[in-house]
């Protein structure tokens, strides 16, 4: 799974440096460039893509990154040895750089992946002048990078779920013996056959394994000698295989991307289904052009909403990603595009994102964590007691539906039938769990103490932008209607990323997308040995973790969609999360951004869309 705040998505795939100081006085980049048109045919002739993100990258290598924003530079940059079909629906997975789809084994614990030969890095210093091909060696090299503990990976815990044969005992052996990571040492469950030969072996089935590697952010090849070369620069160095590179970078500020001259002969081509009509038209229209169709990619940082809203009503951008809620109804009334916009040729699409929005209990805190009964209690009288159908129709603009599992839409094992306590608001049941439990005000303050006596002092993480602040307000409104007394300390959006893993928050909420079809991506939110990681709530349960295990090696199907209920039972009954709402999501762009769609879990599509400026006309 991926995080993000409350403005954008966090990863189902499943899954947040070095500043731009860094990477200056490497000498390296060129000056970022400005922004003052929008996305045009440049004097040069130059077809160049300008947009904002709604909130900061945090750097561009892969084993240290789990957030959204830098996953969707990267995913540009770094190619993964599998990719989604851009305009099947649903998700078709397709060879990226693999030649051919894997061959397995008939209990899915063996896999053999060719890799096509002839595909190159882009150019880098590192490689003194000559070309570097991609071979089977780079992602075992990759995927052993996020075993080392130094990278201190985020998502680690996705690869040490695979049991890939000696991987894990490697790490153990490292962080145990205090060693450098032996990236030498040759390892039966992932290595090189031949220079285009990959082999990957796992301990246990995994018949879902392809999706793990179709994620072009994260399992993406790299260059060990550029690894080394840049050390611990390397987060403002990334050098891929991918359809674009990175030339500046001002953190959290602007990233400019421009075409890789190395890259391969790669044509548009897809497969939409025979009734899309949407997907055919796309089809007919850019089938066999050579991608990537644009030059150069400009992407700024904007994270308050009505700045970026204005700067895309200014034409500073040709294309806004996630039109903040507070003016989607201006933008698109009832759906359609407004008639202002309209007549300007502006583009409107609005679309189900694959996400849920949290809040986390840190289950380790003395306050709202814990196993027992009035532990359990505080935490679902808090959960009742937040009004989600306000949240979506006041703060969110009608931009979501509420959730009632963990479980994320467009995923194995969502079901829109399945009812819970999670999506109810009850307030007087919220006062009578309190009562019940001995969450009582005994000093006669208008707060609830706890059982014992003692303040009930509760505090949650936030930030400082509008949306944050307007959620904030929201969620002490709901607190001091059953009694609570709550507090809100602000953070960067970083920051509280690291606090949640590192255990020292009360409690945070954020967005969870999903980078791949298998649903069980998003139950590693309570899977105890992700816990630093994924799973931010720091829950332990022996019970879950089993019917976790149990899901890891069984092939989709009735007995895997059984054990699907019984995780989301247990997320509602010990609740230590709330699973607010799954978001809409809505993206518009001027006349001249031909051929954009929305990708379902995976992060790119700067090169499927292209620069017509004929449509400048309309």
């Amino acid at each position: 799974m991926s995080k993000d705040d409350f403005h954008g998505p966090v990863d189902h795939g499943r899954r947040l440096g070095l500043g731009f100081a860094a990477a200056a006085a490497g000498g390296l980049f060129a000056p970022a460039l400005g922004l003052a048109a929008s996305a045009q045919t440049d004097a040069g002739g130059l077809k160049v893509l300008r947009y904002s993100l709604v909130k900061a990258e945090t750097g561009f290598d892969p084993a240290k990154i789990s957030d959204l924003y830098s996953r969707i530079v990267t995913s540009h940059i770094f190619e993964s040895l599998y990719t989604y079909d851009h305009l099947a629906r649903p998700p078709v997975i397709k060879p990226l750089t693999a030649d051919g789809m894997p061959e397995a084994s008939a209990d899915f614990q063996v896999f053999t992946v060719k890799v096509r030969p002839g595909i190159f890095f882009a150019d880098d210093p590192v490689f003194k002048g000559k070309q570097r091909e991609l071979v089977a060696e780079d992602f075992v090299y990759a995927f052993k990078r996020f075993a080392d503990p130094a990278n201190k990976a985020p998502t680690w815990s996705d690869l040490e779920e695979l049991n890939i044969v000696g991987l894990n005992e490697l790490r153990d052996e490292t962080i145990a013996s205090r060693k450098p990571f032996d990236y030498d040492r040759m390892l039966q469950g992932i290595r090189a056959l031949d220079r285009h030969t990959l082999r990957i072996e796992l301990k246990e089935p995994r018949p879902r394994l392809i999706e793990s590697l179709a994620d072009a952010g994260l399992r993406g090849a790299v260059a060990r000698e550029v690894v080394e070369a840049y050390g611990d620069q390397i987060m403002a160095h990334p050098v891929g295989t991918g359809p674009f590179r990175l030339a500046a970078w001002r953190r959290s500020s602007l990233m400019t991307l421009v075409r890789n001259p190395a890259y391969r002969e790669r044509y548009y081509d897809a497969q939409p289904a025979v009734d899309d009509a949407e997907g055919q038209a796309l089809l007919a229209r850019f089938k066999g052009r050579r991608l990537p169709m644009v030059d150069r990619v400009e992407v700024a940082v904007i994270e308050e909403p009505q700045p970026r809203w204005l700067s895309f009503l200014n034409q500073e951008y040709d294309f806004i990603e996630r039109v903040p809620e507070a003016y989607v109804n201006e933008a698109m009334p009832a759906g359609k595009v407004a008639a202002n916009l309209a007549r300007r040729g502006v583009q409107g699409y609005r679309s189900p994102a694959p996400d849920m929005v949290i809040s986390v209990y840190n289950m380790e805190d003395p306050v709202v964590g814990g196993y027992t009964p009035e532990k359990i209690a505080l935490r679902r009288a808090m959960n009742l007691a937040m009004d989600i159908r306000a949240e979506i129709d006041i703060v969110r603009r009608g931009q979501g539906y509420r959730a009632q599992s963990p479980i994320i839409p467009n995923t194995s094992g969502y079901d829109p039938k399945f009812k819970s306590e999670m999506g109810d608001h009850d307030p007087a049941r919220a006062n009578a769990l309190l009562d019940l439990y001995g969450y009582v005000d005994r000093d006669g303050d208008g707060w609830r103490e706890q059982p014992d006596g003692s303040p009930l002092r509760i505090w949650r993480a936030s930030q400082t932008d509008q949306l944050s602040v307007a959620l904030d307000e929201r969620w002490q409104r709901d607190m001091k209607a059953i009694g609570l007394k709550v507090e809100i300390r602000p953070a960067q959006w970083p920051e509280n990323l690291r606090a949640v893993q590192a255990g020292t928050l009360m409690m945070w909420s954020l967005g969870i997308s999903a980078s791949q079809y298998d649903g069980q991506g998003a139950l590693g939110l309570y899977y105890g040995p992700q816990v630093g990681s994924g799973n931010y709530a720091r829950f332990k349960l022996p019970a879950f973790d089993e019917i976790y295990r149990k899901m890891q090696v069984m092939p989709d199907g009735p007995e895997r969609e059984a054990l699907y209920l019984q995780a989301k039972r247990i997320a509602v009954a010990y609740a230590p999360y709330k699973i607010h709402l799954h978001r809409y999501i809505t993206d518009m762009a001027r006349p001249w951004i031909v051929g954009y769609r929305r990708p379902v879990f995976w992060n790119d599509w700067w090169q499927y869309v292209d620069v017509d400026d004929s449509q400048r006309k309309t």
